[in-house]
């Protein structure tokens, strides 16, 4: 039996020039060609930005073309793999747990809603102005007098830029400002799609009827209520087999599963594929 893949998650400061030093804040520059054969989750947030660049960013499963002027974010937890083109050209900086939620604030809208829309394509003048700032952080951070709360304002001014440029870009962004119920459902989900999988425990707990819920949700989003319960059920089965050995039975009752042929009946029936066959492809 072919062995199962072990991804392991990436700490920030493996990243670091001196790993016996911890890291809250790094700065890398990407030039030419890029591979990541294996997707892997990194247990820091990442601002990237290209410059220029062609090729592929894998986020959650989803591809993403790479484009020039495009910021790509990338949350703790989330799976990742890239094959960037020799012509790239990008900025990154890294930012541990603790220091993002710091800043956390200042993208403005909900978390959720930019780790379902990772890339955000800049105007020109947008660009110029979030690598400024990008590279005064780096600057900042190679004096020798580094100051925190400098740095710490810099971080804050680009997720301010970031989260102006999201409100004309975020595709659904007038959903959740006409229906914030919406925006409540798809967070509550975050939060119990473990151990809730009825539309009528989250419909109870936005004072609203399953009916109605599910109307604003085939409305809006043109799915069923269920059915965004069972995509983020998809994502985190995807997420464990691919980044542990965790044992099947095991993946299922941790995800509130209590018959593993069902539980491996209902990833098929959304991937084509049984956890098993997936772990192994």
């Amino acid at each position: 039996m072919p062995a199962v893949p072990h991804f392991p998650i990436l700490d920030i400061n493996e990243f670091s020039p001196d790993q016996n030093l911890g890291s809250d804040l790094l700065y890398h520059y990407i030039e030419g060609e890029r591979h990541i054969e294996k997707p892997h989750k990194h247990d820091f947030f990442l601002f990237m930005l290209f410059e220029q660049g062609s090729g592929n960013h894998s986020i959650d499963f989803v591809d993403h073309p790479v484009e020039q002027y495009q910021l790509h974010l990338l949350f703790p937890e989330q799976i990742h793999k890239w094959d960037l083109g020799p012509d790239t050209v990008a900025h990154q900086i890294m930012i541990n747990r603790q220091m993002f939620e710091t800043l956390a604030s200042s993208l403005r809208f909900s978390l959720m809603l930019y780790q379902n829309y990772p890339v955000i394509k800049l105007s020109k003048t947008s660009f110029e102005q979030i690598l400024h700032e990008m590279i005064q952080v780096k600057v900042e951070m190679e004096g020798s007098n580094r100051l925190a709360e400098i740095l710490t304002a810099r971080l804050r001014l680009i997720a301010l830029m970031i989260s102006r440029e999201a409100e004309t870009i975020f595709n659904k962004q007038t959903v959740y400002q006409s229906k914030p119920v919406l925006f409540k459902y798809l967070g509550l989900i975050d939060k119990h799609y473990k151990s809730e999988k009825l539309v009528s425990y989250y419909a109870d707990q936005l004072n609203i009827s399953a009916n109605y819920l599910n109307i604003l949700c085939q409305k809006h989003f043109h799915v069923s209520a269920t059915a965004l319960i069972h995509e983020r059920l998809i994502l985190e089965t995807k997420r464990i087999l691919l980044t542990t050995e965790k044992p099947i039975k095991a993946l299922a009752f941790e995800l509130g599963f209590y018959d593993l042929a069902y539980f491996s009946k209902f990833f098929k029936k959304h991937t084509r594929s049984t956890p098993k066959q997936f772990r192994e492809q």
